[in-house]
């Protein structure tokens, strides 16, 4: 069908057909022209909105009117392909040049004719010193604020760890120095490598890698993560937030030795102890073995001047006691004691034959006075005892009834009577 100026509707087949709203709607036998696709995607790209993003400039292809850049992610294996109008270059203070750190405003772009997709760079400016110096203070003033950088919280290093760990780049000489320089003090030194990139978009995930493994080793004790120094550039992973965190995790004590003293990346500030360069952590994490060969002889030769000393007093103080009288004639004191003893066990016999006379006399007496009082004692004065007999003892002769059989006990034997009347 065609509409009042002659031209196909867009919205119809050739058939007559309606098109499909929606491209998921679409099908074989309904399909949508290439036309309309390209149009759809053309609005809904359009709608997307610009975008500053940042990154590394890898590659650059200068034209007379448009400039054609590959950007790649800092911390990722990202790359995407800008177009720079000349317009924008010109507004550069110096000329971009590859391997340059930039932000850049871009806005994506459907071309509906060729279906080709670009970003379309509207503004572009590089990353200088100050900013990426500004980005990193800004980062440690927020990390200090959570405690990452506090010093109750760093651990203390091994006297003598019994294996090393090292982070270190590829057959750097970082290594050799950590690891030569170790050895050098202690012989016996071990140490587990762990080889990565050190500087680049892998440098941050690729350490951070190796600090897990390393720290998930039982066997080590300590983990240095070395470099030989670089430019505030090269040496930005070891402020990246990633990695900061990572180390303020790990339960393993952490050795910086990234050697750059003009610029402290922030892994100085949040590992257990921070080396100056790569030999200054060897000296650091290992003792010297002729140091302490030399300080336990020093210590031996105290021990043994001390113990000479304790033995020399001890042995004068056993002669000054052994002149004592109660060392050098002992008998004299159990004489006198054995005299004490028998002294006083007189005197304990003494007072017990008077106590043991005394309490006889008193039982005596004590006899003599119950004897005097007992109803024997009584009878045998002449008097007698009468009794009815049922065996109650008769107290008045008014209670005895005439011919009443009655029982009389005088001091030796009994009497039997009857009552012949009562006065």
């Amino acid at each position: 069908m065609q509409n009042a100026a002659g031209a196909q509707d867009p919205d119809q087949t050739d058939t007559g057909n309606a098109l499909a709203p929606t491209a998921a709607l679409t099908s074989p036998e309904n399909p949508w022209p290439l036309a309309l696709l390209s149009k759809n995607l053309k609005a809904y790209i359009d709608r997307a909105p610009a975008a500053w993003v940042e990154g590394q400039v890898i590659e650059l292809n200068r034209r007379s009117n448009a400039s054609f850049i590959t950007l790649r992610d800092v911390d990722a294996e990202v790359s995407l392909s800008l177009t720079v109008w000349s317009t924008v270059m010109n507004r550069l203070e110096l000329p971009l040049e590859r391997g340059a750190r930039v932000v850049a405003l871009i806005k994506p772009d459907f071309y509906v004719k060729t279906g080709r997709l670009s970003m379309q760079t509207r503004d572009i400016r590089p990353v200088g010193l100050g900013d990426l110096l500004a980005r990193i203070e800004r980062l440690r003033q927020a990390l200090a604020a959570e405690g990452l950088f506090a010093a109750a919280r760093k651990q203390r290093l091994p006297l003598l760890p019994g294996r090393i760990g090292l982070i270190t780049g590829r057959n750097s000489d970082a290594m050799k120095d950590v690891m030569r320089n170790a050895a050098l003090r202690w012989p016996a030194v071990e140490f587990e490598v762990r080889e990565v990139a050190v500087q680049g978009v892998n440098a941050v995930s690729e350490v951070t890698r190796a600090l897990a493994s390393l720290d998930a080793m039982p066997e080590v004790d300590v983990i240095v993560i070395a470099r030989g120094g670089g430019s505030l550039e090269d040496l930005l992973p070891f402020s990246h937030e990633d990695l900061i965190r990572a180390v303020a995790a790990a339960q393993t004590p952490v050795v910086s030795a990234i050697g750059h003293e003009a610029d402290r990346p922030l892994l100085d500030e949040v590992a257990d102890l921070r080396a100056s360069t790569p030999t200054d952590a060897a000296k650091r994490v290992v003792p010297d073995v002729g140091e302490e060969l030399s300080r336990i002889g020093t210590a031996r030769s105290q021990l043994r001047r001390i113990m000479e000393l304790m033995l020399s007093r001890e042995t004068d103080r056993l002669a000054h006691i052994r002149t004592r009288p109660v060392l050098s004639a002992p008998e004299t004191m159990l004489a006198s004691r054995a005299e004490d003893v028998a002294r006083l066990r007189d005197r304990a016999f003494s007072a017990m034959r008077s106590e043991v006379r005394r309490d006889a006399d008193k039982i005596s007496y004590l006899r003599a006075q119950v004897r005097s009082l007992s109803p024997q004692k009584t009878l045998d004065r002449g008097y007698a005892v009468v009794q009815l007999a049922d065996g109650s003892v008769v107290r008045d002769a008014a209670e005895v009834e005439t011919d009443a059989q009655l029982r009389i006990r005088v001091a030796a034997g009994e009497l039997g009577a009857v009552a012949t009347g009562h006065r």
